[in-house]
């Protein structure tokens, strides 16, 4: 095999171990079949997300930290095996209760496997091909997110709702035997290095944020609720007294004093944060308001991620030639903007603007992902890798948990107010779907203002 073929083959491995996280959303498509499956009230079905979204929110930083230190290959192995072993435990559930285990065990295979996925794709080119990288690795994300749904319905509809888990145990596995051919540079530490305590506080810290932002079935939400905001408060407190003072920390604070490093990070939570609201309410607007079936509201949604991997191309192509920073606010301005074309949708909108809205969003978004991911590679050591890598997926997961709380509860309320104004279901509904768009898109707007403020954002360099 030619030299030149070696880095392509291994940047292929590592997106296809990493397929199987994005492809996630085909588990949406699969709630009504889970719920009659087991019996179960629609509320309860949320903790099919939350186990998961949690489990590897909480660990990404911890095990970026620990591939930085026992090798980026070794810890995405491993990920692989234990996915394999969440996605069949998951398929095989004869109970709830098994179900919402395999979905905790899913979460640390894929926590293991995308905190050190951006490291082991960024290593096996040189420096100056680094956002191609990148690019490539945001666009494997957004084609599996794209693929999800519809592979999931053709899946669910074809051998029920076990098929989304046992399909994505072959990939995992394929990877695993492909997996030699990623590099295996020699390892920055040891296990004796890794801060354990840390990584608990950090856990702890992140566990009572995110219940706290999505709520407990009762009557524990009203026992516990109270008390996560001030656990989350310590936590964070304890949390960063730990990392100003151990000597090999899982992240350091510092890096956040570097000009304009807080604020990208922030500006990505906030890009998120309003992107989601496309995969929250524009499945049910094509339904119920442009009248369009499940299959072709699925084709034009994907429109949006399609506009992800073009972005992502782009943001590859551009990302080395000038100042990252004014690409990524580029694309978050252009996120905004598709947000609020999406915000004057009313019934009567041609299928053609819908797409240009969702094609200018998803646009936005892979410029913005692509140049965030390299600034931030950028500002860390080679030798935290797996920590960069962690912190933009962390970033990413925030917005989207934040972005399903609060655009759910401002949909619920704008929609609700115009029902007790008298307006029928879909007017009521129509009018919270512009409002929560509106909000979005001026929320991401004032987010990237804020940003610009300061030219160090805009001035930052890869």
């Amino acid at each position: 095999m030619a030299r030149s073929a070696r880095p392509l083959l291994g940047l292929l491995v590592v997106g296809l171990g990493t397929l199987p996280a994005p492809l996630d959303t085909s588990v949406n498509i699969a709630f009504p079949a889970i719920t009659r499956a087991f019996g179960l009230p629609l509320a309860d079905i949320r903790w099919v997300v939350i186990a998961y979204v949690l489990t590897y929110a909480c660990l990404m930083l911890a095990f970026g930290r620990l591939g930085d230190l026992v090798g980026h290959r070794r810890i995405f192995r491993l990920g692989l095996l234990v996915g394999a072993l969440g996605f069949a435990a998951c398929a095989a559930a004869p109970t709830y209760a098994l179900l919402l285990a395999g979905r905790v065990m899913q979460g640390v295979g894929v926590s293991l496997i995308l905190s050190c996925g951006p490291a082991l794709a960024t290593s096996l080119f040189p420096e100056h091909e680094r956002a191609r990288a990148l690019a490539f690795y945001a666009a494997v994300t957004a084609v599996g997110a794209a693929l999800g749904p519809l592979a999931g319905g053709i899946a669910v509809e074809a051998w029920g709702w076990p098929a989304i888990f046992w399909l994505r145990v072959p990939l995992v596995l394929l990877a695993l035997a492909l997996s030699w051919r990623l590099p295996a540079p020699p390892a920055a530490g040891s296990m004796r290095g890794f801060d354990a305590p840390g990584a608990l506080l950090l856990v702890v810290c992140m566990s009572a944020a995110l219940l706290a932002t999505a709520g407990l079935p009762e009557p524990l939400d009203r026992l516990l609720a109270p008390a996560l905001g001030p656990v989350a408060l310590a936590g964070l407190a304890l949390f960063v007294l730990r990392q100003m003072r151990h000597p090999q920390p899982l992240i350091r604070l510092s890096i956040f004093r570097q000009p304009g490093f807080a604020l990208i990070n922030g500006l990505s939570v906030a890009v998120n944060l309003a992107a989601f609201a496309v995969l929250l309410l524009v499945p049910y607007f094509l339904v119920r308001m442009a009248g369009l079936d499940a299959a072709a509201g699925g084709a034009l949604l994907a429109v949006g991620a399609v506009g992800t991997v073009i972005g992502s191309w782009v943001a590859g192509r551009l990302a080395g030639r000038g100042r990252v920073g004014l690409l990524a606010a580029a694309g978050a301005a252009l996120a905004a903007a598709g947000l609020g074309a999406v915000s004057a949708w009313t019934p009567h909108t041609p299928l053609a603007l819908l797409g240009l809205s969702l094609l200018a969003q998803g646009l936005g978004v892979g410029l913005f992902q692509v140049a965030y991911a390299d600034l931030v590679v950028a500002a860390l050591p080679a030798a935290e890798r797996g920590v960069a890598g962690s912190l933009t997926i962390l970033t990413r997961t925030l917005g989207v948990v934040l972005g399903a709380s609060g655009l759910s509860a401002a949909h619920a309320l704008a929609e609700a107010a115009a029902a007790a104004a008298g307006a029928p279901p879909a007017e009521a509904f129509l009018t919270g779907f512009q409002c929560t768009f509106r909000i979005a898109a001026l929320g991401l707007g004032l987010s990237l203002a804020l940003g610009l403020a300061n030219r160090a954002v805009w001035r930052m360099r890869a």
